[in-house]
């Protein structure tokens, strides 16, 4: 008797695992729409729209610190990042695009002081010296240094939300941002910040 009733449990346990395996693919589903009606998802659109705004205005000044560069190194790096840029803007709107939003720009503050601290170090330098060079990868890093903040917590956010592919497309980018720090560090001290020391 014992027998029967553990074997009819067993038989009832082995039918609910699958139905409770089908709810939560149903709920992943769910969770991979638009949400619109979730403050964090118009909250998360609207961080998305701060760092399209920041890659929009990057993309223009980053021309103008390859100018500023005296090391044909540096120079290169920045013309080798704004096209990475432009490549950020484009898989930004395609996050847009998965979400089903229009890709729109909300002004950045936090990049629109970072750029103009830029213009300052230029200012405040003098043409072809090491100083402006170093003062270009650091105004260049606090840029970097802000992206990968932003982009690791979207991804988080993306991902929180069942968002997997715009959080794929998102660490993409976020990957691109520490290799370009990690370049900007090798040249600074390989020679640009001895250099400056010396000038």
């Amino acid at each position: 008797m014992a027998t029967t009733k553990t074997t009819a449990k067993k038989a009832t346990t082995s039918k609910t695992a699958p139905a409770s395996k089908a709810s939560t693919s149903k709920n992943a589903t769910t969770k991979t729409g638009k949400m619109e009606d979730s403050e964090f998802h118009e909250f998360f659109v609207d961080e998305l729209k701060d760092i399209y705004w920041a890659e929009k205005h990057l993309v223009k000044a980053l021309p103008k610190m390859k100018k500023a560069a005296t090391s044909e190194e540096l120079a290169a790096a920045f013309e080798k990042h704004t096209q990475e840029t432009q490549q950020h803007i484009e898989t930004l709107e395609q996050v847009f695009d998965l979400l089903g939003e229009k890709a729109s720009a909300k002004k950045c503050d936090a990049m629109a002081g970072l750029l103009e601290e830029a213009d300052g170090i230029i200012a405040d330098t003098d043409k072809g010296t090491m100083i402006r060079d170093a003062g270009l990868i650091l105004a260049a890093q606090k840029v970097e240094h802000y992206e990968i903040a932003t982009y690791g917590t979207l991804k988080v956010f993306a991902e929180n939300m069942g968002h997997q592919e715009v959080a794929d497309l998102l660490n993409q980018t976020l990957e691109n941002e520490k290799e370009t720090d990690v370049a900007l560090t090798q040249i600074a001290v390989s020679s640009i910040n001895a250099e400056a020391a010396e000038e």
